[in-house]
Order: C-alpha cells, then sequence, then structure tokens
C-alpha cells in the first residue's frame, strides 16, 4: 500500500498514525501454524491454544502450575535457591547479568519451580519448566530442584509429575550443568525401585540434556501435540549427516509412532489425564487419603 501513503496528505497521515497509536498493543496473537489472528484474552481462557488449529503456544510456568493444581494448593519448595557462576563464565555477556536479567523478566529465580499440591484432591508433588528463564536450562539448581522434588516425592510417597520444556544443559556450567543428568536420573531410578509413580509430561521444546535425562525415563511418558523433543535440534543432525530428516521428525506425533512417547494429551485434557493416572500407578503404593 505505499502508493497509497504517497498519496496521503500530511494531515491524513497525522490522522492515521494518532488513530493507530490508540490500538492498545498485546490485544491480538497471530497463531505461529494457522496464521490466525486470535484476540490474546479468548487464547487466555483456552490455556494458550488456537480455537482454530489446536496449535498449543507455549505456556508459562505459573499458568502451567494454575491448570494442573486445586486453587491455592500449590506449596513452593527450594524457592530461594540460586545459580552461582562456578566456572566466572563470560561470553558476550558474563553469566551473572544473564541470570540477573533472567530473573527480573521472569519474576523466579531460576528456570524450575517445584512444590507439593493437590490436584482433584489427590496429593502428588509437581515441577515445571519456565522456558523464558534462559531456554529453560539446567544448570546445578535446577537439577538440585529436581532431585529434591524427587526426593520428597519418595519420601512422602507419592506421585511425581515433571512438565519439561528446556534446551537442555546450561553451557554456562559446564560440567556442574552435565552431572545433573546423572543425579536426576539417578532419583527416578531409586522412585521405580520403591514402587513411586513418576509422570514426565515433555512439551515444546524438550531437548538437549533434559530429554537425555529424567525427562525420557517416566513410568509414564506425556507429551503435547506437535512438541519438539530430542536431544539435538533437526537442523543441527541435517547439518551434521547432510541428509533430509522424514517430514515431522523429532515432534511428538513422529515420536507416538515410533514408541519414544506413551500418550499425546491436548492442554486442556492434561489435568484430568494425570490424576486418573497417578491414581493408577499409586494406588498400592502411595500413601493417598483414604476418602481418595
Amino acid at each position: 500500500m505505499s502508493w497509497f501513503d504517497d498519496l496521503k496528505t500530511p494531515r491524513i497521515k497525522t490522522q492515521v498514525s494518532q488513530r493507530a497509536s490508540k490500538v492498545p498493543e498485546g490485544l491480538w496473537v497471530k497463531c505461529l501454524q494457522c496464521g490466525e489472528i486470535l484476540q490474546s484474552k479468548v487464547l487466555k481462557d483456552n490455556l494458550q491454544v488456537c480455537g482454530e488449529c489446536g496449535y498449543h503456544f507455549r505456556l508459562v510456568a505459573a499458568d502451567r502450575i494454575a491448570q494442573l493444581t486445586d486453587d491455592g494448593s500449590f506449596e513452593e519448595y527450594a524457592d530461594e535457591w540460586v545459580s552461582t557462576d562456578p566456572l566466572e563464565f563470560g561470553d558476550i555477556k558474563p553469566y551473572k547479568d544473564r541470570l540477573r536479567s533472567a530473573a527480573n523478566s521472569t519474576g523466579l529465580r531460576d528456570a524450575f519451580v517445584a512444590g507439593k499440591a493437590t490436584l482433584g484432591g489427590l496429593p502428588y508433588h509437581l515441577g515445571v519448566f519456565e522456558f523464558k528463564f534462559m531456554g529453560g536450562s539446567m544448570g546445578g539448581v535446577v537439577g538440585e530442584k529436581v532431585t529434591r522434588l524427587l526426593e520428597c516425592a519418595l519420601a512422602d510417597r507419592l506421585p511425581a509429575v515433571v512438565v519439561s520444556a528446556s534446551g537442555g544443559a546450561r553451557m554456562q556450567e559446564g560440567i556442574f550443568s552435565l552431572m545433573q543428568m546423572a543425579k536426576t536420573s539417578a532419583l527416578v531410578n531409586q522412585l521405580r525401585a520403591e514402587g513411586v509413580p513418576f509422570i514426565s509430561v515433555l512439551t515444546d521444546p524438550t531437548t538437549g540434556g533434559v530429554a537425555a535425562s529424567f525427562a525420557m525415563l517416566g513410568d509414564l511418558i506425556f507429551a503435547e501435540p506437535h512438541a519438539l523433543i530430542g536431544f539435538a535440534g533437526p537442523r543441527v543432525i541435517e547439518q551434521t549427516i547432510r541428509q533430509s530428516l522424514p517430514q515431522g521428525f523429532q515432534r511428538s506425533e513422529f515420536l507416538l509412532k515410533h514408541g519414544f512417547v506413551d500418550r499425546i494429551v491436548a492442554r486442556k485434557d492434561l489435568a484430568s489425564e494425570l490424576r486418573h493416572w497417578m491414581l493408577a500407578l499409586g494406588r498400592q503404593t502411595c500413601q493417598f487419603p483414604k476418602e481418595i
């Protein structure tokens, strides 16, 4: 429409500019899959799922917790833990500055929130990744929080659920980050030995060291529709092997077809599915209230 802009008088241009500036930002969102223009409020009420094509936008940790817990039941623990800079790592920006910036933008101390809650009256331990905090990367604090959650689930003999959204191990912590893969996986094995259920929920994206450790070790592994799941990203793999990958490679539907995940669960159904399977898996081994 540049030809039309050229025909506008200065007065018309000013009026159009003033009118456009009065429209509040953030009222509309474009679907990344179908291109539909969605009203932000309607999208939020629909759990950030496109009503036209079912595309699942990424969900922040606070909204995820609200969806998967009874009102007021979530009791966070280990929330005071803060990552340090053991390697004094710096690239174009010091690691300490990245941590400070991520904390300011998200209101969180790190990329994982853990706590005890109830879902339909059923008590359990829930951990949720926040992808907006440095890509949900797993450093020492995140790994320790995941470990604490699994330890608490084991001590209470209650199910553990972790909702992953992560780019993998946090490179700024080097080997300290990679050690979390072994530590968290060891705790999953302890839960399995004691018969305490661990359900892993994979969302977009779940990659790197998180995918290569506890996230793929659940007694049940759920995935949201069309979530990117894998160790290395498809572009990296294609560049490495110099071959084209199959259609839908590393998406949850592809992984379900090849036996890497157990179920694909739409976001609106996730709470009811989790409660059903936590109860089914833990009825004989967990310490649920008698009235459950």
